[in-house]
Parts: structure tokens; C-alpha cells; sequence
């Protein structure tokens, strides 16, 4: 159908000038849609034609006539007028608000999410490309340079993006047909605005050029993000926080203020899955949010302590010297602190996926310290030693996960291991012994894995004790031990 035909559907006129739509005749369109969307109230059919129709000026329109901003536009506000179009189109596909301070709502609340979604989504990616495409158009006689992104698509970029992260993530109120669209309208946002990725739409090419557009992104969700509201909207807190792990360093800085309130809000908040942690450096606020995330050490839930611990250790980076640093005393300090609570947990934890999450965590952390880890050694000892009595079979994670924490601290903590090397080395012995005489419960490869660190570890004790592990194995021979226990003995105490 000719523009002629479409405006005509939509009820209005094309003005003087033949084939030319202005942004009087887009807010009429913006008028049409609002009034045709208010009477098709909940219903997906209704409200699909009409967009539809929406959707079909935008392929088939010139989009010189639609988005220019000189000939017979100069002078005009399109920006304002289309962003209240693309208003009044998302709006159609919102979420219901929920009034509970659960901010949780029945799944069929959002029956009819799903489709409305798709049909928005039809649209704004029609949209989105008659506006990539119109970079393409010649420019009239006498006009300005054309800028790398207009005006109008800078002011429609932060909207589309806020709509398709909502309903590209796999939630209660998307389908797989709905996500499919959200990610198909990111990709042409992305593309269109000359980017190669969602980061680069949010952060821009390189540090400074300030042609991301995270900060109108941040200050749209910013209504939805505060104390009275945030639960409300099931979506806004999806939405904050998976744009911010689309945001490296050094581009967060500068909106701290916009991400910090939000942040802390949903780090208080009672719920594990309202927890959402991001990989921030704050500096004149690291000491808050440092105290945020120790309480959260407390709450015995893997998902939550394995987001939780990497983001203490890197606030620990800002609030806290290097341990390795000797100018100064080394003296106790937060480090400290976090790696105790840790053991403490670890030692009296007996579920399987909290002591593999800790293991892993504890082992960074000892890496972090270095030689300060020699405060830890008593409890690290007794940690160690019960864990490696657990299996953890068919994986082995936790018991090869403490392997790597042994072997940290060896190398760390060397000049006081001696005292304790009677008590790993039987640790280590039995542990030999358990996997080279339980050949059922984990595959060959996790058993040889288990073999080859344990072994590795009784090398180092060897070698930081000045071979005084060769004495303790003086009475193992193959009367008390297998060939495969023999095998890795002989070569942990191998000094070529």
C-alpha cells in the first residue's frame, strides 16, 4: 500500500506537500494509536491490528519523509513526538504492577504479556530499521553534514533498549517467540546505531566520546528504582541488573549516583533473588557497600555467597593496602576479617553445594594475602583435613577444590607449615587411599585429577620442609599401601 493509503488507514491527512508526513501528522499517528490502543484495552487482537498498521507506514514510508529534520521538518520537534509514539506503543506490552511487597504476581498475570511483546516489538524493529536505513539517504541540497547518529535515534535508543532487555530474558512474563523479538530489536538497535554490541550502545566506542546511552538508560529506570516502587514492576530490577553486567570499568564511575541507591535497596532486601550483584568499584562508597555484602556472609545460600565473596574481594582492593605490600606494618585488617567468617563457616558446613562454593572462594582469597595467611593456618588446618575426608563424588569439586587451597597456602604460608606437615601428610594418605581403593564412584579422569594434586601437594611439603616428609614415609611400604598410593608417594618425595 502507497504512504497515501497507509496515512488514509490511519485517519489522517498528508498535509500540503504531497508524501510528506511531519511531526504534526506523527502525533496524529501517536493520537490514533493511543486512542485505537485505550479501546482494544487488554485485547492482543485488537491491539495487534493496529500496530500492524503502525508497523507497515514504517516499511513502507520514505524515511527521509518520516525522520528528517530539514525540507519541510526543519524546524520541528520530531524527537518529542516520537518518543511519546514509542511511550504509548510499550505501554501496550507493560507488565501488570503488583501491589504486594512480595513484587511477585501469579503467572497468568502475564498470559497476555507474551504476545502483546511480540506485536510491540514488530514495530519498534520496523522502526528502528526506517531509521537505520534513512543514515543511508542522500541529503537534501543545502543540508547539514549528517551526524554518525541523529538526534532522534540517540532519543529512541534508551526506550527500545529498556523495552527489549525486559523482554529478552527468560522470565515468567516472556515466551520463547517474545524473546526471539526483544533480542531480534536489540541486534537492530545495536547495528543501527553503528555498534557492535550491547556494551558499546551502553558505554560507547571508547572511554569519553559519550555516544553510550547507559545514563538515560539509568535515569528511565531511575522512577522504578526507588524505595516506594522498585517492587512494583517485576521487571525494572531484571532490567537494572543486567544492564550493568553489560557495563566494564572505567564507565560506571561516572553514574555512581544513579547506581548506588538501587543497588543497596536490592542488597538489603530479604530475598535471595532480589540480591543481584554486580562487579562495582566504588570508591567513596566502598566502605557501605563493603558492610552491605559482610551481612550477607551470614545467610547460609550458595547463589547468594558465590556472588557475594568476589565482590568483597574486589572492594577489599580499594579499601585495603595489598597484603603484599611491606611498607608498612601488616597489620589485621579486612581481609582478615572476611577469610575468617569463611573458615568458620566452612568448618561447620556440611552441604555439598556451600563447601564447594567456599573452596573455590577461599582459594582466591589466599591468593590475594599471600604470607598473611599464616594468621589462618590453625583453622585453614582443620578445614582442610575435613574436607578432604568428604567425598564429593562423582565431580570430586569440594575435594579438589580444598586441594587448591592447600597447595595456596603451602606456597603462601611455607616458612609455617612445618609444624603442621605430620597432620596434612596423613590427611593426604587417607585421601590416596580412599581414591585409589574406590574405583566406582568417579570417573578415571576426576580420580587421576584428585591423584596428581594431592601428589603435587605432598612435593611442596617435601620441599618446604627440607625433605623431612621422606622421613615420615619411612614405614609405608607395600605391606600398608596399593602400587597406585606407592606411585604417588614416590614421586611427592622426588628431589631430581
Amino acid at each position: 500500500m502507497s504512504l497515501s493509503g497507509r496515512l488514509e488507514d490511519l485517519q489522517i491527512r498528508e498535509g500540503d506537500t504531497v508524501g510528506h508526513l511531519s511531526a504534526s501528522s506523527v502525533r496524529e499517528v501517536h493520537s490514533w494509536v493511543q486512542e485505537r490502543l485505550r479501546v482494544a484495552g487488554s485485547s492482543v487482537e485488537q491491539g495487534s491490528d493496529s500496530l500492524k498498521s503502525v508497523q507497515q507506514l514504517f516499511e513502507s514510508a520514505d524515511g527521509h519523509l518520516l525522520f528528517s529534520e530539514c525540507c519541510a521538518n526543519e524546524g520541528t520537534d520530531l524527537g518529542v513526538a516520537y518518543v511519546d509514539l514509542v511511550s504509548s506503543l510499550t505501554r501496550f506490552a507493560a507488565l501488570p504492577l503488583c501491589e504486594a511487597d512480595s513484587g511477585d504476581l501469579p503467572a497468568g498475570s502475564y498470559a497476555r504479556v507474551p504476545d502483546k511483546a511480540r506485536a510491540v516489538c514488530a514495530v519498534l524493529l520496523a522502526l528502528s530499521r526506517a531509521l537505520a536505513a534513512e543514515r543511508e539517504t542522500p541529503l537534501c541540497r543545502g543540508a547539514a553534514a549528517r551526524a554518525p547518529t541523529s538526534p532522534l535515534a540517540r532519543a529512541l535508543a534508551p526506550p527500545l533498549f529498556v523495552f527489549a532487555a525486559t523482554h529478552q530474558q527468560d522470565q515468567p512474563w516472556t515466551s520463547g517467540s517474545s524473546r526471539a523479538a526483544a533480542s531480534e530489536l536489540l541486534a537492530s538497535l545495536v547495528q543501527g546505531g553503528g555498534f557492535v554490541s550491547s556494551t558499546q550502545l551502553l558505554c560507547g566506542i571508547t572511554a569519553g566520546d559519550h555516544t553510550g546511552v547507559l545514563g538515560a538508560v539509568l535515569e528511565m529506570l531511575k522512577p522504578e528504582l526507588s524505595k516506594e516502587s522498585w517492587k512494583r514492576n517485576q521487571a525494572s530490577k531484571h532490567v537494572f541488573a543486567w544492564t550493568l553486567m553489560q557495563v566494564g570499568r572505567p564507565w560506571l564511575a561516572e553514574f555512581l549516583d544513579r547506581v548506588f541507591p538501587p543497588s543497596l535497596l536490592m542488597s538489603d532486601d530479604y530475598r535471595t533473588e532480589n540480591k543481584p550483584a554486580a562487579d562495582l568499584r566504588q570508591y567513596n562508597r566502598a566502605q557501605v557497600l563493603y558492610h552491605a555484602l559482610f551481612n550477607h556472609l551470614y545467610v547460609a545460600e550458595a547463589e547468594l555467597i558465590q556472588v557475594v565473596l568476589p565482590c568483597l574481594l574486589d572492594l577489599l582492593s580499594v579499601l585495603e593496602r595489598a597484603p603484599g605490600n611491606t611498607e608498612s606494618p601488616r597489620k589485621p585488617n579486612r581481609y582478615d576479617n572476611v577469610l575468617r567468617l569463611i573458615l568458620t563457616h566452612m568448618e561447620m558446613e556440611h552441604r555439598l553445594t556451600l563447601r564447594r562454593v567456599y573452596v573455590h572462594n577461599a582459594a582466591l582469597f589466599i591468593d590475594r594475602m599471600g604470607i598473611v595467611t599464616v594468621r589462618h593456618l590453625k583453622r585453614l588446618e582443620r578445614v582442610i583435613v575435613g574436607y578432604l575426608e568428604v567425598s564429593d563424588a562423582p565431580g570430586e569439586q569440594a575435594r579438589l577444590g580444598i586441594l587448591d587451597v592447600l597447595e595456596k597456602s603451602i606456597q603462601h604460608a611455607w616458612p609455617r607449615v612445618e609444624r603442621r606437615l605430620d597432620t596434612l601428610v596423613r590427611a593426604l594418605l587417607r585421601l590416596l587411599v580412599d581414591v585409589s581403593a574406590d574405583r566406582a564412584s568417579s570417573p578415571p579422569a576426576v580420580r587421576e585429577e584428585l591423584l596428581g594434586r594431592a601428589t603435587r601437594c605432598l612435593l611442596l611439603l617435601d620441599r618446604c620442609t627440607q625433605g623431612k616428609l621422606k622421613v615420615l614415609l619411612q614405614g609405608v611400604d607395600s605391606s600398608c599401601a596399593d602400587d597406585t598410593v606407592l606411585a604417588c608417594l614416590q614421586k611427592g618425595t622426588d628431589t631430581s
